[in-house]
């Protein structure tokens, strides 16, 4: 009976064109952001677990067509991911009107993109056209964004040092592993990208716990292990697709070295 009921839903739901649902699903989750906005984040953290399910529920509706095994995982994260940490990083500022309404602005154009990028993802777009490329692009300047976030959070709580180690280890893990996914878009994500992904993971949590033990203010740990995580998933994704040459290593190699001399300066040890 229940299958029934949800096969009479998707079939309805597929008379709806896929970017009117994709509008919908923003401007339902933008609402409930913008509900939750007008808590504390003490009470509003009980209504965080309702945002992840409609977040991955609304993204299911907004795709529908075509979700397989892998999929299920690697459409999905980015969306769910993406409302978490904008919901835990608008608690880092003042709860009024003057933030309220530019940060639901720039949650939905987020939201609308992340998801738009799992479209594409979903329909088996050819890795040699522009938009797929866009797309991947589009995805990985997504999840710097949002583990800046996660960063910029953990550093504010200003918990025990395996708080961070636990929760860079953890974000990092399986944002890696969904962009390493998305290099072949496979049904299954095979041992070598999920080895790489522990890499990263297991990095991003020691250099977390290490960064716990030095004065650095709220942006700079965020700024830095941010970058490590850019320059990081950077190398082995070329490494992966076998477009690692010495410009890209460089390119890469070059934003470290810029972001640890300003993380260098910026330290008081005062």
């Amino acid at each position: 009976m229940i299958k029934g009921m949800v096969k009479l839903w998707e079939k309805r739901a597929l008379k709806i064109e896929k970017r009117v649902r994709l509008v919908i699903s923003v401007v339902l989750l933008s609402g409930a952001m913008l509900f939750a906005s007008f808590f504390n984040l003490a009470q509003a953290i009980y209504f965080l677990p309702l945002l992840l399910f409609l977040t991955y529920f609304l993204t299911y509706f907004s795709l529908l067509e075509g979700i397989k095994k892998m999929s299920w995982y690697g459409l999905f994260l980015m969306p769910v991911v993406t409302s978490l940490s904008f919901f835990l990083f608008y608690y880092l500022f003042p709860t009024r009107w003057l933030t309220r309404l530019p940060f639901i602005t720039i949650y939905a154009i987020s939201l609308y993109a992340v998801i738009l990028c799992s479209n594409i993802f979903n329909v088996g777009v050819e890795k040699s056209l522009g938009l797929y490329r866009a797309a991947f692009s589009i995805n990985f300047f997504f999840q710097t964004l949002v583990i800046f976030f996660a960063f910029m959070f953990m550093a504010s709580l200003k918990e025990f040092f395996w708080f961070n180690f636990l929760g860079g280890g953890i974000i990092s893990f399986f944002l890696s592993g969904q962009l390493f996914w998305t290099i072949k878009l496979d049904k299954h994500l095979d041992k070598g990208l999920l080895g790489y992904s522990a890499l990263i993971g297991l990095l991003l949590a020691e250099l977390s716990l290490l960064c716990s033990f030095i004065p650095f203010g709220s942006s700079i740990f965020a700024i830095f292990l941010t970058s490590i995580y850019y320059s990081l998933t950077g190398l082995v994704y070329n490494f992966i697709d076998q477009k690692l040459f010495k410009e890209t290593i460089r390119e890469y190699l070059l934003v470290l070295v810029f972001v640890f001399i300003v993380v260098v300066l910026s330290v008081s040890w005062r």
